[in-house]
């Protein structure tokens, strides 16, 4: 296993489609995809399926899987080029860093699919919707940018909407159930390796979409954790 772990890792050092740590690329996204499409990103992408299946939905969009991990970057990173995908990639880094790669205004969406809920209260700071995270996206995403969150948690589901709704975001879409309905859109349907696993044993996937249309003022962060602490008493 360790053989081939750092294998996929010189691996990905010779793919074109893939970016470690990637230095001066802010405001040049555009000439590596070699054209003028909306960027959107997908957050700790994992094996990047949802990267691959919204690139192979939508060939007039360039997409971008951030994650840390060399060896899951690999698998999404192989599909796009065995499947000439020129509209996926992938960028090597901490979620923590993407105001160095991006400019304000050049990411168009913002992709969180099954991320880690972080379900204890003391680490609510490390979700991907906390405010902490949604001030770094809404630096790099157009005016009004989406973002779309897609997950088996409960718990990170109904936290997001209390971040929607204490911070006065502008809420888009809220499906508490995805697969009950009959016409599920094709960007939902796509299930990644960590959906299938179906970790949080909750047998439903939520999805909620917002818009982060307003300052994000730091004294409501204390009053977000206030808030939890409530619920937990």
């Amino acid at each position: 296993m360790a053989q081939k772990k750092l294998q996929r890792f010189a691996d990905i050092k010779e793919f074109a489609n893939v970016l470690e740590y990637p230095q001066d690329i802010a405001g040049k996204w555009h000439q590596f995809f070699h054209n003028n499409h909306p960027i959107i990103l997908e957050l700790a992408c994992g094996k990047g399926e949802y990267t691959i299946g919204l690139a192979q939905l939508h060939n007039n969009n360039n997409y971008i899987g951030i994650d840390i991990k060399g060896n899951r970057i690999w698998r999404g990173a192989k599909t796009a080029l065995d499947n000439g995908l020129n509209n996926a990639a992938f960028v090597r880094t901490r979620i923590e860093q993407l105001g160095d790669y991006f400019l304000p205004g050049e990411v168009a969406e913002v992709w969180i699919t099954f991320p880690d809920p972080q379900l204890r209260a003391s680490k609510q700071k490390k979700r991907l919707t906390h405010p902490r995270f949604l001030r770094t996206y809404q630096r790099i995403l157009k005016e009004n940018g989406v973002v779309h969150l897609k997950t088996d948690s409960p718990h990170l589901y109904n936290f997001t909407k209390q971040v929607i709704q204490l911070y006065n975001l502008q809420l888009i879409a809220d499906i508490d159930n995805v697969y009950a309905g009959e016409d599920i859109a094709p960007e939902l349907s796509i299930q990644t390796h960590y959906e299938k696993m179906d970790i949080a044993r909750s047998n439903t996937i939520h999805y909620l979409q917002f818009a982060i249309n307003q300052p994000l003022p730091f004294e409501k962060d204390e009053q977000l954790k206030l808030l939890e602490r409530e619920e937990v008493a």
